[in-house]
């Protein structure tokens, strides 16, 4: 299951945002390094489709598709050489598929630290770059040194060069407009900076009106490279632990709809590539993760290693051409059900039946 991994300096909310994604009961405490180690929790991503299509087939289970969040202790000046948590921090992070910046813009006299988000965002990007830096920094010698009698190893230490131009100039990597082979070339360095980022500003109630504000400075800093989202992380904590009904209700007269997390989940779970095929029937319906550009056998595979092995075919519609038939012997009637085979590119929102033979 993709990781991300939560990024911020103390007292930001990162605690309070892993119980409100998770339900989970991590200490959210305000003074620094209340979590030492991290806290690894599963959040399951928004998909009314899924529920559509549940309720269309009266289905017994509903199995929604799950990302996987790591609460990581507190980052602060001075990480890269050993402050704070130091090395154990940002090991933390290297585990992680993406990084997730909580930048704080909530104001409370209990709570010590800096309230401006772009200070937040400014400090993080730092220690991270300075990070990635020493990594290339005490490797690339040795890497030039093995590339003389192996030249299998040249692109690697090509990469690492380009590299650490960006890097000794203070740039974090998604930031510099590397090619995507590039990036792909970096992953054996396993660079803190060559991770796709988003952001999450926590703001307190009082802003709630304001939020497209206060995320400005943010959404402008960071431009294309990253989706940014306002929210009480608070509030939406407390929201978790509530039963759906009650949620709604109180999200709702907040202001606050769906409330920002399940907009986080479906930008967190597209940020990596991640997109979603379907099954239903009476027994379950449930929501598959696929990486983007997956064959119908690959996708197969991810049901059980049977299907693409003894792949055959696919009966594939798209989810809401189903809603519309009622059913998929009724789809098949209407020749809204088509059959795919090996070479098929599954396409996020697609209904499978998979025929195999093993």
């Amino acid at each position: 299951m993709e990781k991300f991994g939560f990024v911020g300096l103390p007292n930001a909310g990162k605690s309070s945002l892993y119980n409100a994604l998770t339900g989970g009961g991590a200490l959210a405490a305000p003074y620094a390094f209340a979590t030492t180690d991290p806290n690894v929790g599963v959040a399951k991503v928004f998909d009314e489709r899924l529920d559509k299509l549940a309720a269309m087939s009266n289905s017994k289970n509903v199995v929604p598709a799950s990302v996987q969040f790591n609460d990581i202790g507190g980052l602060v000046a001075g990480a890269s050489k050993g402050e704070g948590l130091g090395n154990k921090f940002l090991s933390g992070i290297r585990e992680s598929d993406a990084i997730v910046f909580v930048l704080r813009a909530f104001a409370d006299p209990d709570v010590p630290g800096p309230t401006n988000p772009i200070e937040h965002l400014e400090t993080v990007e730092i220690e991270l770059t300075l990070a990635d830096l020493d990594t290339i920094e005490r490797q690339i010698d040795k890497k030039r040194k093995a590339a003389r009698a192996d030249r299998s190893l040249a692109d690697d230490v090509a990469a690492a060069e380009a590299a650490l131009v960006h890097l000794e100039a203070g740039t974090p990597l998604y930031r510099a407009d590397l090619s995507e082979d590039l990036k792909t070339a970096l992953k054996p360095w396993f660079l803190l900076t060559n991770k796709p980022v988003l952001a999450i500003v926590n703001i307190d109630e009082e802003q709630i009106e304001r939020v497209d504000e206060v995320i400005a400075p943010v959404q402008a800093s960071l431009g294309d490279l990253a989706d940014v989202f306002g929210a009480c992380v608070q509030l939406e904590a407390e929201a978790a632990q509530l039963d759906p009904e009650d949620r709604h209700e109180m999200l709702d007269a907040l202001g606050l709809g769906e409330g920002a997390l399940p907009r986080f989940i479906s930008a967190a779970y597209h940020a990596l590539g991640l997109r979603t095929f379907l099954t239903t029937g009476e027994k379950e319906s449930r929501a598959w993760t696929f990486r983007e550009g997956s064959s119908a056998p690959e996708c197969a595979g991810r049901i059980h290693s049977d299907l693409q092995r003894g792949f055959i075919r696919a009966d594939v519609i798209r989810w809401d051409e189903l809603l519309e038939a009622g059913s998929m012997a009724k789809a098949r009637d209407v020749g809204t059900l088509r059959t795919e085979g090996k070479d098929y590119v599954v396409q996020d929102g697609d209904v499978l039946e998979i025929r195999f033979n093993v």
